[in-house]
């Protein structure tokens, strides 16, 4: 019984170290370039696009497929960043455990 209550008190603490965590990776962003840095995306933490920036010369009215193309990699590379971090952060708390419905596992 005793080994239960432990094991109770220790999911608390994990639950409320996860739900800081949560807190915090809104604040944290990750940055990805396409087109050798005419496009940039930042996303942060929960994984919201916060920030896209484009080069004034990657706009070409002959070629907007290119820059469609751009934003579309810095978008998907920035989000990959930000669930790998969001995994790394949790990863500290859950000590790697594979805990299914947590963001970014």
């Amino acid at each position: 019984m005793m080994n239960m209550a432990k094991m109770m008190r220790q999911v608390q603490k994990m639950q409320a170290e996860m739900a800081r965590i949560q807190e915090e990776l809104a604040s944290k962003t990750v940055e990805a370039t396409a087109g050798g840095g005419m496009v940039t995306a930042v996303v942060n933490g929960h994984q919201d696009l916060v920030s896209l920036r484009i080069d004034p010369q990657a706009v070409d009215p002959q070629d907007v497929e290119m820059l469609q193309d751009m934003v579309l990699a810095a978008v998907n590379e920035a989000l990959r960043r930000a669930r790998e971090m969001a995994s790394q952060e949790m990863a500290r708390v859950t000590g790697g455990l594979n805990i299914p419905g947590l963001p970014g596992l």
